[in-house]
């Protein structure tokens, strides 16, 4: 089962965020009181465990959810497999896969304190179709159709 495992924020951009409870998606918007938040194609991060793995795997230390500035770290689904104009599912929320990976830029904090940043070429950006919470532990669910759940 493909889930959420954490729910990280920031009120900047370029560094790591912080672990929440739960958050609020806003359409338009994407993570309410995220520095990354704004009516463009960009709202959301997502970031697997299992890319986090492989950093570790290699030798990085003291990683943990929110390390690669991502709003969501998830577990059991290989983000950057989906296509784009792919639908999610997370708890109350609808979102669309609008971007897979992207350029770091020049003097990323991440990469700086980390030595690498695995966000460019595994992490994926979504926009918020429907509205709602997320918290650790809920479902991932691809939707067939826009609407229906595969």
């Amino acid at each position: 089962m493909a889930k959420v495992t954490g729910i990280n924020i920031s009120d900047k951009k370029g560094v790591i965020k912080t672990p929440i409870d739960k958050g609020y998606f806003k359409v338009d918007h994407g993570l309410v009181g995220d520095a990354h938040a704004a009516n463009w194609h960009r709202q959301v991060s997502l970031l697997s465990q299992e890319s986090i793995d492989k950093m570790i795997n290699a030798g990085v230390e003291g990683l943990s959810p929110g390390k690669f500035a991502e709003n969501l770290t998830t577990e059991g689904i290989t983000l950057y497999e989906l296509p784009i104009g792919t639908k999610m599912k997370i708890g109350e929320v609808t979102m669309e896969v609008t971007q897979i990976g992207k350029e770091c830029h020049k003097g990323c904090a991440i990469k700086q304190q980390v030595g690498d940043c695995i966000m460019p070429r595994e992490g994926i950006f979504t926009k918020i179709l429907v509205p709602g919470w997320i918290k650790p532990g809920d479902e991932i669910e691809i939707l067939r159709n826009g609407d229906t759940p595969l």
